[in-house]
């Protein structure tokens, strides 16, 4: 069963101190924040002021039809027209504004957590799920949208509103009034922060079931033809289903929740406005209020009642937006373990000199991978490194390229320490040709020019010939335009390599790292590419990985690992007439 790396949906502590997070996002439009501010504010001022408009109406009417007049009081239903129309452009004004501030923010946020994520080490990223990872940056994202929106322009103005409604009723038509509507609104918001507290479980559950059957959705469709090899297309379907049928089960306990929040609020809204119009309707009865008084407290209750309704669903949304992007705010919590010294310099290639120095390293204690190992690159030197699997060879590139740091001993380059240096000149000065090349979902000539961008058309040309990709190139019909499909399946693995030659002869690096970079070349190919290769790598340090020691009887130096150490090292004619483990590997593979 593949793993989950997605918090427990038993978790219902929501951390509200996101809400600080996103505030220096908003700083960087204050002036529209203020503009939309003060439109909020005089659109709630018109809002409570409608209602008296209408009592003036109603109270007019009546006492003309008391004494037999009837002339429409056409200043007071246009002023009604016209605050209800002023309302409806505020709040459009209001929108328009905080707009622009909502997606410049959510670009902002969305920006920092992709460079965030590309700053974090190779262990980070060797256990990501990444189709989960995926869904809860777009919820996240989502979330945040929600959020400034809606809060800021449905609960503060809602809550304001609140506020001047129940002083006006408290002043205007005594505490009865007000009391019922303060305790029936504290009612219904402590009923919706409890209920709201109480399914907020399976809100998560709902997100961390989807997040899983996306990511195994995901996995499945990557590893394509690993699926169509085995036949398990129907495993395939039924580990989907299972996933399938728990975010089944995660909705409908969330949609049986969220029956009984919306119950009890429609319980205590009824009640309230029961309530509220029948004292009113007494009042009436008794003169103690008139029919305009009557039309102006249902129409408060409205008023109130219906974004208030509304606040219920905010509310509900808002503790499932910050769900949504509490993970996606941990993400930017989460440190890199291979950080720049603070004093860190930029490397400068004098020479391009490599020196492993007593390197030690594990990525569990308790099975290390180098043991003390030691050797230096000069300048201008080719120097290969050989062994069996799992001895530790592509682990020093990882170490030279600091995605991990050593535990012990050190590797320097022309002198200065790979941990002095900051990453970004490090990497910048060395080019690799990787074992398992991995390209873009783009044109070929988009992959090649990934060696450097900044490079003209006739350079990435070039790069193309010199790797023996040219004869390929020509040969399909869209040529440099053929789009080479999702990490690049629809090359073969000789092809792609030639790829990754490409773009490290554009790079142009003082320093070339070649892991094992023509084991998926046929005899013929392997022969051109190691000419290629020669040709690029004169005058450059070179580093080789090489599982087929007849790409290195030219190195200048072979290093011998055997369970991460050094047990012999020399060229390979020294080597052999050493007659030790190089010479017993070169045997067996010729006669293989």
């Amino acid at each position: 069963m593949r793993r989950s790396s997605y918090p427990s949906p038993e978790n219902t502590t929501i951390n509200w101190r996101v809400l600080t997070s996103l505030i220096p996002y908003l700083l960087e439009f204050k002036a529209r924040i203020g503009f939309a501010l003060l439109c909020l504010v005089l659109t709630k001022i018109a809002s409570v002021y409608l209602p008296f408009i209408l009592k003036d109406i109603v109270d007019g009417l009546n006492a003309q039809q008391e004494n037999n007049i009837f002339i429409v009081p056409f200043a007071l239903v246009a002023a009604y027209g016209l605050v209800r129309l002023t309302i409806v452009l505020l709040a459009e004004i209001r929108d328009t504004l905080f707009g622009r501030v909502t997606e410049r923010a959510i670009r902002r946020i969305g920006l920092k957590v992709f460079e965030h994520l590309h700053q974090l080490d190779l262990d980070f990223h060797l256990d990501r799920q990444t189709g989960g990872l995926s869904r809860d940056i777009d919820r996240g994202t989502s979330g945040v949208n929600f959020l400034m929106r809606f809060m800021v322009f449905n609960i503060v103005p809602t809550l304001l509103e609140i506020i001047m409604v129940i002083t006006i009723l408290w002043v205007n038509y005594g505490i009865w009034f007000a009391l019922i509507t303060g305790v029936s609104i504290a009612s219904y918001i402590a009923y919706s922060i409890y209920a709201t507290e109480w399914r907020t479980r399976y809100i998560r559950a709902a997100n961390k079931a989807d997040s899983s059957s996306n990511t195994r959705a995901i996995d499945s469709l990557l590893n394509y033809e690993t699926v169509k090899y085995f036949t398990n297309e129907s495993y395939e379907s039924k580990a989907y289903d299972s996933q399938l049928a728990d975010w089944e089960k995660a909705k409908m306990q969330n949609r049986l929740s969220l029956f009984a929040l919306n119950g009890g609020q429609a319980i205590i809204v009824s009640l309230a406005m029961t309530a509220m119009l029948a004292l009113a309707a007494y009042q009436v009865t008794h003169q103690q209020m008139t029919l305009g008084d009557f039309v102006l407290v249902n129409a408060f209750m409205m008023q109130l009642f219906i974004p208030l309704n509304f606040l219920g669903f905010v509310y509900r949304e808002i503790k499932g937006s910050l769900a949504n992007i509490e993970q996606m705010f941990t993400l930017l919590q989460k440190v890199p373990k291979v950080v720049d010294a603070k004093d860190a310099k930029e490397l400068v290639i004098s020479h391009g000199a490599i020196k492993f120095d007593k390197v030690s390293f594990f990525y569990d204690a308790q099975r290390p991978i180098l043991k003390n190992v030691s050797f230096e690159v000069k300048a201008g030197q080719k120097v290969a490194v050989v062994g069996e699997s799992g001895s530790g060879k592509s682990t020093l590139v990882k170490l030279l390229f600091r995605f991990y740091d050593c535990q012990q001993g050190s590797i320097k380059i022309d002198g200065e320490a790979v941990t002095d240096i900051t990453q970004h000149s490090l990497r910048k000065n060395i080019g690799i040709v990787p074992q398992d090349t991995v390209l873009f979902n783009e044109s070929l000539f988009e992959n090649v020019k990934y060696g450097n961008v900044n490079a003209s058309n006739a350079q990435v040309e070039e790069a193309a010939r010199l790797s023996h990709l040219s004869h390929f190139i020509t040969s399909l019909p869209k040529g440099f335009e053929t789009v080479v499909g999702e990490r690049g399946l629809k090359l073969s693995g000789g092809e792609k390599q030639r790829v990754a030659i490409a773009r490290t002869i554009l790079k142009n690096p003082a320093i070339l790292v070649f892991d094992e970079a023509t084991s998926s070349l046929d005899s013929h190919s392997e022969q051109a590419i190691l000419k290629a290769i020669k040709e690029v790598a004169k005058d450059h340090t070179s580093l080789v990985i090489a599982h087929r020691l007849s790409t290195i009887i030219d190195a200048d130096n072979i290093i011998v690992l055997h369970k991460g150490e050094i047990i012999e090292q020399g060229n390979h004619q020294t080597l052999l007439s050493k007659n030790g483990h190089y010479a017993t590997m070169w045997q067996l593979q010729q006669n293989a």
